[in-house]
């Protein structure tokens, strides 16, 4: 599985910004993705993750109702949509396969990560 995140760049404070994550082989669609961000000298965190089908989401407490992933498995490509960005958004953000159909919170449950991509929101 070869996954690529891009899309990031620099918003202002209140914009918005669209990140893909493509899988390039096509072999994650049966696999839940999650989108995780690191912010310089912390910790990488999860953002926000989809089930194999879409049908299931889920959200770090920081962005609910800001940020909303998506996935068209006809593209093999899932979304991150996030509006009303801020500056504690700025980080760089992966995105990843998961072990299994589901998304967890959980780093260790994901086994392919992409190259991230920057983004930065300025105040």
């Amino acid at each position: 599985v070869q996954l690529q995140a891009f899309g990031g760049g620099l918003v202002q404070v209140g914009g918005s910004l669209r990140l893909s994550c493509a899988d390039s082989r096509r072999t994650s669609s049966n696999n839940g993705v999650g989108w995780f961000r690191q912010a310089p000298g912390k910790d990488r965190e999860f953002v926000a993750g989809i089930s194999w089908n879409g049908g299931s989401t889920t959200y770090v407490d920081s962005v609910k109702g800001r940020f909303t992933i998506s996935r068209d498995r006809s593209k093999n490509t899932v979304y991150l949509q996030m509006d009303s960005l801020k500056p504690e958004d700025t980080a760089v953000y992966y995105c990843a396969a998961a072990r299994g159909s589901f998304a967890s919170t959980q780093r260790s449950s994901y086994m392919y990560w992409g190259p991230g991509t920057l983004v930065t929101v300025s105040s």
